[in-house]
């Protein structure tokens, strides 16, 4: 494969789509309740959390259009990215307001750039989504998401994590979580996920080369910046985000933060051995 970007996705980089939403009661009741909240806590009107945005605006494609993995064909919502294999990778998030339950908003995705590569595991190509969240005319956040996509895993062969890090050991303060599997379908369900290593253990195995079927990472982020919000006063503004392992479904993980140098706020998922799973750069206002 070449490093050269083809005419045919060269063409898609600068392409936008909007996807409409409305933000309603019944979906952010559901949420709550994935979250282990009080469901009825919630009111039309209410301000959400500031990093809620990522639970809605999913696309919708028609039945047909799901390939063979669960995901979109490739070209339906996504660029015809010739590798079999994605997975998300890290983000960067900035936030300029919070979405209240009943708001009517609209989300604009980009493609804002596809590189493909030669990495140390082979091939890959990345992609770098931009989503800009409005509520009329109002910017309420900008993420820019990065995708790899990878080759197809050789029979016999295993998905690699290569060499794993350590996570920091220094937590000021840090909480378990198990990653049920009725937990990970309800996170699915509400964000419109049906790639099939979330729930099909076989499919898992089989084609992707994973031992298990895979936690979902949009699960893993919102869990950690759940706790982070949690822990430190102010108001989130904004996030960096980068998944380092991957964590699979029946895993019990520690959600850990402190306080970094620049002011920021440092949070990690580490596993129950203590690899550094998932990093997050928080700023709080």
């Amino acid at each position: 494969m070449s490093e050269t970007l083809s005419p045919e996705l060269q063409s898609w980089v600068g392409r936008t789509r909007v996807v409409e939403e409305d933000v309603g009661l019944a979906a952010v009741r559901r949420i709550a309740g994935m979250l282990d909240m009080d469901p009825a806590s919630f009111r039309n009107g209410d301000l959400l959390p500031p990093h809620w945005f990522t639970l809605f605006f999913a696309d919708a494609p028609r039945q047909s259009e799901i390939g063979p993995d669960g995901h979109p064909k490739p070209g339906v919502v996504l660029p015809p990215i010739p590798l079999p294999r994605r997975m998300g990778a890290g983000r960067r998030v900035t936030i300029h307001d919070s979405l209240r339950v009943g708001d009517v908003a609209s989300k604009t995705a980009e493609v804002a750039a596809i590189v493909p590569k030669q990495a140390r595991t082979g091939f890959i190509t990345v992609l770098t989504m931009r989503h800009t969240i409005r509520r009329g005319g109002q910017v309420i956040a900008v993420d820019e998401f990065d995708a790899i996509y990878r080759e197809a895993v050789k029979p016999g062969e295993k998905s690699g994590t290569g060499a794993p890090m350590s996570a920091p050991n220094d937590p000021a303060w840090g909480m378990t979580k198990h990653l049920t599997a009725p937990l990970v379908f309800r996170y699915s369900a509400i964000t419109w996920n049906a790639h099939r290593i979330h729930y099909d253990a076989d499919y898992s195995r089989q084609e992707e080369g994973y031992p298990n079927t895979v936690q979902n990472g949009g699960l893993t982020m919102q869990l950690l910046l759940d706790a982070a919000v949690a822990h430190t006063p102010g108001s989130l503004r904004g996030f960096s985000a980068r998944l380092t392992r991957p964590i699979h479904v029946g895993d019990t993980i520690t959600l850990c933060g402190h306080a970094a140098k620049d002011g920021k706020v440092l949070a990690w998922v580490q596993d129950r051995d203590g690899n550094l799973c998932a990093q997050l750069d928080c700023e709080f206002a």
